[in-house]
């Protein structure tokens, strides 16, 4: 049983935080528990098992135009009263030297459930059985079986699976009588070879988990694992072979798996409205957007949808209420290439005095939410991979992150990739390693020519994205179809 399982019947939490709640404005009580399981197999060896279970409160108290946080593991009745204490005594400090008046913003009381819909358990499957697996795919990744006593390609220098599995239980109380209960269920599958032969390496991934995914272990047959090891292998001692992507400015046809941080980097970091309005600064950096672009600045071609949406089933930063409690909608943040609304959650949008969405979102129970992305998707188009392909006369196809840099504006950009495909009068050609891009976001997204079918479009998501002071990395999820831009800064690894 969970902790918040064990603490909350018959309403012990809940009763504990209201006996506790002071006379403020408004006081909140988040309260997480994530239990974390990590199966590695690497060169056929299982790593050690990898288990943590982490649970506690955070206290959210608005006064008299101030704002406090406090932290707590201790989920007595003392230690809830000790930190919401705290919390009021930091909202007391800060109300008379706040730059902003938070009783502005509007604090929710919602009251609701939210799980994610799991068809297999991972409990369902045994360690041993997991385990095998991933054996299976790290061996196949050499050419060889488990204990077939075949001896590998000596080219083959690296290899790895592995499974990251997180069950997240929340439970949201305000002092208005809100209640909010959620657990989302993640899988996160990663697989890595890398093959060396000549003074050549070259790397195949799965894209450091970008193959994450809400739901149980149905997500192996949706993200298409069993056999990745094979295709992997295949696919990087292709790139041994394969001539360096050319150099110029040629078509670029982006894969759904470099889409994904092509979208996260360059529309998502841009749009997160506490960036916008300074507070990053000092760490993460700014944004070129600034406030008066909404409405009327062009970010993109006409082509280019960009929507908000965490009720994606499945998508991996899936929610029914953000860490506010405010309720989570669908939201176009661009559409016809027009910048919309900011990734702005009800603090943000009350300093700024504009819609945004329900985005304020915290890495643990001992972090404050702030603006995040969560799920950031491209909507689909009309065109098929093969008519995409067929609109291109010289150009190159490019497939899984491998390097990013971009600077502190999120503006100006560069993006490697593990493999690449030259495309030539419509046909796709020979395999190039070494693939790499540039550009700059406000006129990059202009250049958007072709955007995929829903037939083209993969839902994928990451684990790693950071931002704050202190730190917080956090899940997001991106879905995408294949798109096509014209006219791009192309170069290959010795440029």
């Amino acid at each position: 049983m969970s902790i918040i399982a064990a603490l909350s019947g018959p309403d012990r939490v809940r009763a504990r935080f209201l006996e506790q709640v002071p006379a403020v404005d408004f006081c909140s009580l988040r309260l997480v528990e994530e239990r974390t399981e990590l199966l590695t197999v690497r060169n056929d060896v299982v790593e050690p098992v990898g288990e943590q279970i982490d649970a506690g409160a955070m206290i959210t108290v608005v006064h008299g135009g101030g704002l406090g946080y406090a932290a707590t593991s201790d989920l007595s009745s003392s230690g809830l009263r000790a930190a919401i204490e705290r919390a009021r005594s930091w909202a007391e400090r800060t109300a008379a030297r706040s730059v902003f008046d938070f009783r502005q913003v509007p604090m929710a009381h919602p009251r609701g459930e939210h799980h994610t819909l799991v068809e297999q358990p991972w409990e369902g499957l045994s360690l041993a059985d997991k385990l095998d697996l991933l054996r299976v795919e790290v061996a196949a990744m050499t050419g060889s079986r488990p204990g077939s006593g075949q001896p590998g390609d000596d080219r083959i220098v690296e290899r790895s699976a592995s499974l990251l599995r997180v069950c997240s239980e929340s439970l949201y109380l305000t002092s208005g009588g809100g209640e909010v209960q959620q657990r989302l269920d993640m899988l996160a599958p990663d697989a890595m070879v890398i093959a060396h032969a000549a003074g050549v390496t070259q790397r195949r991934s799965a894209g450091s988990r970008g193959m994450s995914r809400q739901g149980g272990l149905e997500v192996l047959a949706q993200v298409g694992f069993s056999g990745i090891g094979a295709h992997l292998r295949a696919q990087a001692l292709e790139l041994l072979a394969a001539p360096d992507c050319p150099t110029g400015r040629l078509d670029l046809l982006l894969a759904p798996d470099q889409m994904m941080i092509q979208i996260h980097e360059s529309i998502g970091h841009p749009l997160e409205l506490d960036r916008i309005l300074g507070d990053e600064r000092n760490y993460a950096g700014t944004s070129f957007v600034t406030p008066d672009m909404f409405g009327s600045y062009r970010y993109g071609s006409e082509l280019l949808d960009v929507t908000f949406d965490p009720s994606v089933p499945g998508e991996f930063a899936s929610y029914g209420f953000d860490d506010d409690g405010t309720v989570a909608r669908r939201e176009h943040l661009i559409r016809g290439g027009i910048l919309q609304r900011p990734l702005g959650g009800s603090t943000s949008q009350a300093r700024a005095g504009m819609a945004g969405v329900a985005n304020s979102r915290a890495c643990s129970w001992n972090r404050p939410p702030i603006d995040r992305m969560a799920n950031l998707n491209v909507e689909p188009g009309s065109a098929s991979l093969d008519e995409l392909v067929q609109r291109v006369e010289d150009g190159v196809y490019m497939e899984t992150n491998a390097s990013w840099s971009i600077d502190d504006s999120r503006n100006k950009f560069q993006f490697g990739c593990e493999r690449g495909r030259r495309i030539r009068n419509g046909a796709l050609a020979e395999v190039v390693r070494n693939p790499n891009y540039r550009g700059v976001s406000a006129t990059f997204w202009r250049s958007l020519v072709g955007v995929g079918s829903a037939a083209t479009r993969q839902v994928l998501g990451t684990p790693y994205c950071g931002k704050g002071e202190p730190n917080q990395v956090i899940r997001v999820g991106h879905a995408a179809p294949a798109c096509l831009f014209q006219g791009v800064d192309i170069f290959g690894g010795a440029a």
